[in-house]
């Protein structure tokens, strides 16, 4: 059986490096690990952590095609931060001009959740624990 131990991190394309960086850096508070320009793809790497675990992986191209995010579409559907307090992180966003869209419970844990867009309209979840 393969024995998988856990998520290592995700890889996320943007169409604009400093908002991306901003917007993951200062909005969501990740910290840069390392950040290289590869100047033979013309592209930036930037390898973020939460609470010192690496766990983005933010890449610049010349020109990227736009992903179909919505409707929803095949493949990854969203990425989830967890929080400890929903309304707080709604709170916080807001003081960033980025709108949450109205808090919904799930179904089956009771637990509040709410979702935002980042600069490249990836859906972005918040599940509060």
């Amino acid at each position: 059986m393969l024995q998988i131990t856990g998520i290592h991190h995700v890889a996320i394309i943007c169409s604009d490096y400093e908002r991306s960086k901003s917007f993951y850096t200062e909005v969501l508070g990740l910290t840069v690990l390392a950040e290289v320009f590869r100047e033979e793809r013309q592209s930036y790497k930037l390898d973020l952590a939460l609470n010192g675990q690496y766990v983005i992986e933010l890449f610049s191209f010349p020109h990227p095609p736009a992903r179909v995010s919505r409707p929803e579409a095949a493949g990854l559907r969203h990425l989830a931060w967890q929080v400890a307090d929903i309304d707080v992180t709604v709170q916080h966003l807001a003081a960033y001009n980025i709108a949450a869209e109205p808090i919904r419970v799930d179904e089956y844990t009771g637990k509040r959740f709410t979702f935002i867009a980042d600069p490249d309209n990836l859906p972005i979840e918040f599940y509060e624990l």
